[in-house]
């Protein structure tokens, strides 16, 4: 993503959001009902009947609380409905630290069968469990008070940035030499520079629009070529292929566009 603008939802983008979530299913218990026996795929899950998804809100739009609901929503949470419904399966979302998510720790004690959380594809990660195609293009953004005269890396020479534990983001600002605090979350790092403990915060660019309505504004946009995917335990080809065939088919029946118009409120780049 390059764009700097507000990415909160559009009028328009909420009711193609509502069509979308209602295809999707949802329940109060943040498990959703399928139909069928993944087992008919070769897809073996820790839960039978449920393909059971970590993730780490606050981290909108990709997965955050909806305080209407009670369930934690969003892009990479529409995109695993799709998926438990392509499976027949019931989808169950586990809030979990990204640490452990993007560790590979989730997967390999069997705490879930899917980690989502605006995960960046790096080799290291490659390293600890098997990636999806990518589904999300991400840069990295910088947000700062309204006003502020913090707008790229050599004006944050000697400021504090917050960043997010074990992120790309935080990897990235260590790399050009910034003064970093580490928070466990985004909100976490967004409290801090509204209480002024960080005069700054970086994390991925789709993430931050939404605070622009808090008294911020998102002053740059860093291109970093980062792409964002899905992990499954190293060795589970079916449940990769699965997720795969669930992501090549969304993408040609356009229910990738109306998800992601909905949950960014642009509709994605043609390339």
């Amino acid at each position: 993503m390059t764009r700097s603008t507000r990415l909160a939802l559009l009028p328009a983008a909420v009711a193609a959001l509502t069509l979308v979530l209602a295809a999707c299913g949802s329940s109060s218990d943040n498990t959703t009902s399928g139909s069928g026996d993944s087992t008919a795929t070769g897809v073996s899950l820790v839960e039978d009947g449920t393909l059971t998804v970590c993730s780490n809100p606050p981290y909108e739009p990709f997965e955050y609380d909806d305080p209407s609901s009670g369930e934690i929503v969003g892009l990479d949470i529409d995109i695993m409905q799709q998926a438990a419904d392509d499976l027949g399966v019931k989808l169950a979302v586990k809030v979990t630290p990204f640490e452990t998510i993007q560790s590979g720790v989730d997967l390999n004690t069997g705490s879930c069968d899917v980690v989502a959380s605006g995960i960046t594809i790096t080799d290291e990660r490659k390293a600890k469990f098997d990636f999806s195609d990518p589904y999300f293009d991400a840069d990295q953004g910088l947000l700062v008070p309204a006003g502020s005269a913090l707008s790229d890396v050599d004006s944050l020479a000697g400021k504090s940035v917050g960043v997010q534990q074990a992120t790309t983001g935080e990897a990235w600002a260590q790399d050009n030499g910034l003064q970093t605090v580490q928070f466990e979350d985004l909100g976490l790092q967004v409290q801090a520079l509204k209480t002024g403990q960080v005069d700054a915060v970086v994390n991925d660019i789709a993430v931050l629009g939404p605070f622009v309505a808090d008294g911020f504004e998102v002053a740059a946009t860093f291109p970093t070529g980062e792409q964002y995917g899905f992990g499954v335990k190293q060795g589970s080809t079916a449940l990769l292929d699965a997720i795969n065939g669930t992501l090549d088919r969304i993408r040609t029946d356009g229910t990738y566009d109306e998800i992601y118009t909905a949950r960014i409120g642009t509709a994605p780049t043609q390339g």
